[in-house]
């Protein structure tokens, strides 16, 4: 069981990753708000930002291994890049530690497993919004990305 929440954390992160790759500067830089909302690079930074926040919370010492991202901060493709490889590599290490405690964690009473459901459910949300914002703004959305991000058994 250990196992498969790792790799379905995993599988999470590399879609993530996908995005990233795959979606051009173009696709990045728009938004469907008309008030100020964020981007689809600036959804991405968020996705990061929330597991530092979460980690801060739950685990600071997991915490330390990366750094948020500067809300606001210039365009940056690559950093955020590295940035969820980091993060996706710190909730990875707190799943097996935890794991290892029985699943406990601290300020998420209902345990491990729901609480990694609840990222997956949460960086899912904001896939969904980011390939809607690309297919509203006719922003060509690769046929990887369309289809890969349903074959967990392949990713």
């Amino acid at each position: 069981m250990k196992e498969q929440l790792v790799d379905a954390w995993r599988t999470n992160n590399k879609i993530n990753l996908l995005f990233i790759e795959l979606i051009g500067d173009e696709g990045m830089k728009k938004t469907l708000s008309h008030k100020g909302g964020r981007t689809v690079y600036e959804q991405l930074v968020h996705l990061h930002n929330i597991r530092m926040q979460w980690l801060q919370v739950i685990d600071k010492k997991m915490a330390e291994k990366c750094k948020p991202i500067e809300k606001g901060g210039a365009y940056n493709k690559d950093m955020v890049y590295e940035a969820f490889e980091d993060s996706g590599k710190a909730i990875e290490d707190f799943i097996l530690a935890s794991w290892d405690k029985g699943g406990k964690i601290n300020s998420f009473k209902k345990g491990l497993i729901p609480f990694i459901s609840y990222l997956i459910a949460h960086e899912a949300h904001h896939r969904g919004n980011i390939l809607l914002t690309l297919k509203e703004c006719a922003v060509k959305i690769p046929d990887e990305l369309k289809w890969d991000i349903w074959e967990w058994n392949k990713i």
